[in-house]
């Protein structure tokens, strides 16, 4: 069995290791990413109230709110998939007679939410893709958007009758080959100068085709001309100056290629590219197209996806045009949607918790490790400060305190009941105490007691929030022996109680819990950012966030 000091000695070195990976991207790091994306989303969200077909306000909100993870109002998807159908069906299918790009931008983005492109109001918008001469009478941008969507979920390319050459994965593959530039990179319409934006395009498409021999010399003189390019503040002109989208376009290039961000052939004078891409953010959201400029709605939509690609680079999730994870399962596109997220095996009543409060925090939570954790429940009304101002992250937390939160947590519907003598109608946590008890969430101190003021334990904590992640999906399977042998790498194992060591062992076992502390310390008071950063993690864990 490995021992306590083993275990945290491969700690530690994990910790180093990361530290290393990223330490060139200064303030964009990894807790960083993940409030700017979370802030980002909220601020799509509340700009974007009901997106439309349309590359703006429309497919690039969905696809990047989709791959992020990061939770969207109630119905958000499905009347994006109703407007869609109208539009479909109000043209009859044809998008565009001269862009196919419409077709490809929809597939990409209706695929990214689990529904079926091949029947949208009856319409297979994969079929347009099938006439190659139609697509790539765009250029460039034909072929390789076409490409992207056809493999975004592996998709067969339908016959087109209709089309006077049938297109192949091969012949888009091809066309993007023969057009890049001798010395690197690729050009829009005949310049014989590469375009950093449609390299990096360029890329995301190949990418799934690196390993082949014609591919990868293409590939390899692609990014060298990148690194070229890239100017002293970690960006790239695009079109006579240095903006937004050209920088996010080579980082979705670069990510699909899985060429991290700080990559040291993509860092100049210690700044890389999401360092380069965060100089555009703006006061009060958004990003803009240059520095300096006001939020603008491209540039907003594409750096909250680039920001998105990078996290999942960092994260070794799929890149963001692979989206095989969320290929539909058949029906047409709004029988096929997911409706509401989470692992399959979740409680119906689970409901993911919209966004409410777009960028709440704290003046006494800035730099907390807890942070971000604090801020997403915080934006979705899942939990207060102690004030307007100050949420007290190291006050303790008390029974009925948690009872609330983790139902507001999990969005679960109201149930009145009164299973305990010490909670009263008037009292403010008494349907948040009944809730949770009617759903198995918690318990009494006895049979006729819940002592709602009294302090929560960690492992009081850690049992409730595993009954919690139960209902979400996430059953406890850790079993008395898988226990002991979890918690003996902590010093202070043998305190645990034994009601509570197999919940303990799973919050641990789970990343519910930060195992880095050499102690559990399971009777000690549970603080309110603890408790924050373990229901932020069990809805990531479980896909609600």
């Amino acid at each position: 069995m490995v021992t306590s000091i083993q275990r945290k000695a491969a700690v530690l070195l994990a910790v180093l290791m990361f530290a290393a990976q990223i330490m060139t991207v200064g303030a964009a790091d990894k807790d960083r990413l993940d409030a700017v994306i979370a802030d980002t989303a909220a601020y799509l969200v509340q700009t974007t109230p009901a997106p439309q077909v349309g590359s703006i306000g429309g497919e690039w909100v969905i696809l990047g709110l989709a791959r992020s993870g990061e939770a969207v109002p109630q119905g958000y998807f499905e009347n994006y998939v109703k407007a869609v159908e109208q539009y479909v069906a109000s043209c009859g299918g044809v998008l565009s007679k001269v862009k196919y790009t419409e077709y490809s931008r929809l597939i990409l983005a209706l695929t990214a939410i689990g529904c079926d492109p091949t029947d949208v109001a009856g319409c297979n918008l994969l079929l347009p893709l099938g006439d190659y001469e139609a697509t790539v009478r765009q250029g460039i941008g034909g072929a390789i958007w076409a490409l992207l969507a056809l493999d975004c979920a592996a998709y067969e390319l339908p016959v087109n009758d209709a089309a006077a050459t049938q297109a192949t994965r091969e012949r888009y593959l091809q066309y993007i080959l023969e057009h890049a530039l001798p010395g690197g990179g690729w050009a829009v319409g005949i310049s014989a100068l590469a375009d950093p934006d449609i390299t990096g395009m360029a890329l995301a498409a190949l990418a799934p085709y690196r390993e082949r021999e014609d591919v990868r010399a293409v590939l390899e003189a692609a990014v060298a001309y990148l690194s070229k390019v890239q100017t002293p503040s970690g960006g790239f002109v695009g079109s006579g100056a240095e903006n937004a989208e050209s920088a996010v376009q080579v980082l979705v290039g670069l990510c699909a290629l899985e060429i991290l961000p700080d990559d040291s052939r993509f860092v100049k004078n210690g700044n890389s590219l999401l360092d380069n891409i965060l100089h555009f953010a703006c006061d009060g959201g958004g990003f803009a197209h240059t520095a300096g400029g006001m939020p603008d709605a491209m540039a907003s939509e594409q750096c909250f996806y680039g920001l998105v690609a990078a996290r999942r680079a960092y994260r070794g999730d799929s890149s963001l045009f692979c989206i095989a994870d969320r290929a539909p399962s058949g029906g047409s596109a709004a029988e096929s949607l997911e409706t509401a997220p989470g692992l399959p095996g979740k409680h119906a009543d689970i409901a993911c918790p919209p966004i409410l409060a777009p960028g709440k925090t704290f003046a006494d939570i800035d730099g907390h490790p807890a942070q971000s954790a604090v801020e997403a429940l915080a934006a979705r009304s899942i939990l207060n400060g102690k004030t307007e101002t100050a949420f007290e992250p190291d006050a303790a937390v008390t029974r009925a305190e948690f009872a609330a939160i983790t139902v507001r947590s999990l969005g679960l519907p109201e149930v009145t009941q009164e299973p305990f003598a010490d909670i009263l109608p008037d009292d403010w946590f008494y349907a948040s105490v009944g809730t949770a008890f009617a759903y198995g969430i918690v318990s009494g101190v006895s049979e006729t007691a819940f002592d709602p003021m009294g302090t929560l334990t960690r492992e009081q904590a850690a049992v409730m929030v595993a009954r919690a992640a139960s209902l979400c999906g996430l059953p406890n399977t850790v079993t008395p022996r898988a226990a002991r042998d979890i918690l003996a790498a902590f010093t202070d194992y043998v305190t645990v109680s034994d009601w509570a060591a197999a919940s303990v062992a799973f919050c641990y076992e789970n990343g519910l819990w930060d195992d880095s502390a050499l102690e559990i310390r399971p009777g000690e008071p549970a603080n309110r950012a603890e408790i924050a950063a373990m229901l932020y993690r069990l809805l990531e864990r479980t896909e609600l966030l």
